[in-house]
């Protein structure tokens, strides 16, 4: 049995508190890349890749026989928030933060590299520490790198601590598990004018008006329904903060969520329908940021996940509906993976994820860190013989 002892756990606290200190946000993780690969060294990996799609690394531990290849999957990035917290390791980087747990996460995959001291008889686990997850552009960039067919897995596994859940519980849910999202950015471009002579000038307020109407009463469903869709609107910006403008110029973003992948592609057509049919006279542009397809869980996997949570004692959730945030993960199963994202409880009352206060309970260290070593042993002892 494939296991970590008490002082390795120990020392993965250590090294959260570590990483902690000091967050890197998406496309910018090169410090962390070099502290991970570091680890990785120490922990004896075969192999090691660097600069996967950006800042990203991968580690290959082989057994001697050929077998399948299982990949777990964490996350490099931090976020551009500003941590609020007396803790003694608290972000010593302004206005970024470790405020989604990801040190948390990358700990328990190096968790996994130390309890892979002793390797499975057959076949080979990748451990991928992922850049730019938050921005949606992270996990595609990985599986672009020309080197990605030399890793690819026939199984993937990843997991999000959720705060709100009983410490340690496991919740699963075949097919679709966290909501597809994009962000709509529209710019409207007319023309300025003297405040007193609006007529003179062509202002978007009117058109931001509509927008901030219509494009919400786009919505559909709850999150329990197939056709569940949701427009949030998040950011709207009219002229300059002046009285003697007349504004010629303006900017909305819109969020928008899917259950699946084909109703998010209404819900973009529902979206430029309204856009196409406002001002003529604005010059109107539109662009797409944070791109997360669906995660759909595979059913094999996730009954993979299920027996190996039982094996560990943990209490599994069934979920009868997907995450609403997104996730990018979900791409490894695109590209052709039978993958697994799994939701870890991180405490009932534990400040909820992108909160200023929010911490990665450590309580969780050798909780995650059995439940992938279990999961790789039951795949690769499976396909012995």
């Amino acid at each position: 049995m494939m296991s970590i002892s008490s002082d390795q756990t120990t020392y993965l606290t250590m090294l959260r508190h570590n990483l902690h200190r000091q967050p890197e946000i998406s496309g910018e993780e090169a410090q962390t890349a070099t502290r991970i690969v570091h680890e990785l060294t120490r922990a004896g990996a075969d192999e090691i890749w660097q600069n996967l799609g950006g800042y990203g690394v991968a580690a290959e531990f082989r057994g001697a026989e050929p077998g399948p290849t299982v990949l777990v999957r964490c996350e490099l990035d931090g976020l551009p928030i500003a941590e609020e917290s007396t803790l003694p390791y608290r972000s010593e980087i302004d206005g970024k933060g470790h405020l989604c747990g990801h040190d948390g996460h990358m700990c328990i995959v190096m968790g996994v590299a130390l309890g892979l001291a002793k390797r499975p008889v057959r076949g080979r686990v990748i451990l991928l520490f992922q850049p730019a997850e938050e921005t949606g552009f992270g996990a595609q960039a990985v599986i672009d790198d020309p080197r990605w067919p030399e890793i690819r897995p026939d199984y993937a596994f990843a997991f999000h601590n959720v705060p709100g859940r009983p410490l340690g519980e496991i919740g699963l849910r075949a097919g679709p598990a966290n909501c597809a999202s994009r962000g709509m950015q529209i710019l409207l471009h007319g023309k300025s004018s003297h405040a007193a002579v609006p007529e003179d000038g062509v202002s978007p307020g009117a058109a931001i008006a509509h927008l901030m109407q219509h494009l919400p009463a786009l919505s559909s469903g709850t999150i329990l329904d197939a056709d569940f869709g949701l427009s949030t609107l998040t950011h709207v910006r009219l002229g300059a903060p002046t009285f003697g403008i007349a504004p010629g110029e303006g900017e909305l973003r819109v969020t928008l969520r899917s259950m699946t992948d084909k109703r998010m592609e209404r819900l973009i057509n529902e979206t430029q329908t309204v856009v196409e049919n406002i001002d003529r006279r604005l010059d109107i542009s539109v662009n797409w940021h944070d791109v997360f397809s669906t995660v759909v869980n595979d059913v094999e996997a996730t009954d993979i996940a299920r027996q190996a949570a039982r094996a560990q004692g943990l209490s599994i959730q069934e979920m009868n509906h997907p995450m609403r945030w997104s996730e990018d993960f979900g791409r490894f199963g695109f590209d052709g993976a039978n993958a697994a994202m799994m939701f870890l409880g991180a405490g009932e009352s534990h400040p909820q994820l992108h909160n200023p206060d929010y911490d990665f309970p450590d309580a969780l260290l050798p909780l995650g860190t059995g439940l992938f070593l279990t999961i790789i042993e039951h795949i690769l002892s499976a396909h012995a013989g």
